[in-house]
């Protein structure tokens, strides 16, 4: 495994030419954000249904956290929401829109490298034309 995180000998197996020297993305993003059970199914389905992610995937998780000088542990939903950076702004807007909690978590990571034509389906349904 490269210093990147990368596992080289996996281009192969992904369909990528190796490329030595790996971008810092090419465009696609995953976004993190975390909301209760109930608020993140709404987030989710309101994000695939305005073309503003490709997919979001909800997991159970337990979160622990300072808030307000309080300890707290809470049962949430983390979105893993997958879309491009020309969807990002209004994706976050849609999040804040819908979202319940004060200060919601919106994290955006760029996807350095993947199976290409997962990422060409991302391109393809977040098309702001459609």
């Amino acid at each position: 495994m490269s210093s990147d995180g990368w596992d080289r000998a996996n281009d192969q197996n992904m369909g990528n030419k190796g490329n030595q020297d790996k971008p810092q993305g090419n465009g696609h993003r995953v976004v993190l954000c975390t909301a209760s059970p109930e608020n993140g199914e709404l987030i989710a389905k309101s994000l695939i249904e305005e073309h503003l992610a490709a997919c979001v995937n909800i997991s159970s998780v337990n979160s622990c956290y300072l808030w307000e000088g309080k300890l707290n542990l809470e049962n949430e939903a983390l979105l893993i929401i997958k879309t491009e950076q020309t969807r990002i702004e209004k994706l976050i807007s849609k999040i804040r829109e819908l979202h319940s909690y004060e200060l919601p978590e919106i994290i955006v990571l760029p996807i350095i490298d993947g199976y290409q034509p997962y990422l060409d389906w991302i391109s393809q349904s977040v098309d702001s034309s459609r």
